[in-house]
């Protein structure tokens, strides 16, 4: 299986990149304009929604939560939206974020993990999680959103 990780060391609180995280406001910020809907309960729903194919609605990844602790830990196993694959369902991915206090900055680590072999989102999720976590950075530290020219 084909991992990712990301670490990130951004000059905010943790609650503030906490909130880039799973706050409405900002997700829409740093994850191209979606939402995070969820109860944040493990064992429950969650999906990401937003502007693509399906309009505005468009899920772009569900799954369930796996574990959540305000401000330390977000985890859940994802699938990409029905619009992408036609076997969605039986395609899966585990997230971790977790953030941690180092000296005055926040060390936001990012694991996508158990892949299975040939899995037709790992590529565009290999490329695009730069981008969120740049933009999560970013917005931490400056209030501004990344221009990508979309």
């Amino acid at each position: 299986m084909t991992s990712l990780r990301y670490d990130f060391y951004i000059g905010a609180e943790p609650e503030k990149v906490w909130d880039l995280l799973v706050a409405p406001e900002g997700t829409k910020k740093t994850f191209f304009n979606c939402v995070l809907q969820s109860s944040f309960k493990v064992g429950e729903p969650f999906s990401y929604v937003g502007p693509g194919n399906d309009g505005d609605e468009t899920v772009h990844v569900y799954g369930d939560i796996l574990a959540y602790e305000r401000g330390k830990v977000l985890s859940y196993l994802e699938h990409p939206g029905p619009s992408y694959h036609t076997n969605h369902e039986e395609l899966t991915s585990r997230v971790t974020f977790t953030l941690d206090t180092v000296g005055k900055c926040t060390k936001l680590t990012l694991v996508n993990d158990e892949w299975p072999d040939n899995h037709p989102s790992f590529q565009n999720a290999k490329e695009h999680w730069w981008m969120i976590l740049s933009n999560i950075k970013t917005v931490a530290e400056t209030g501004n959103t990344l221009d990508f020219g979309w």
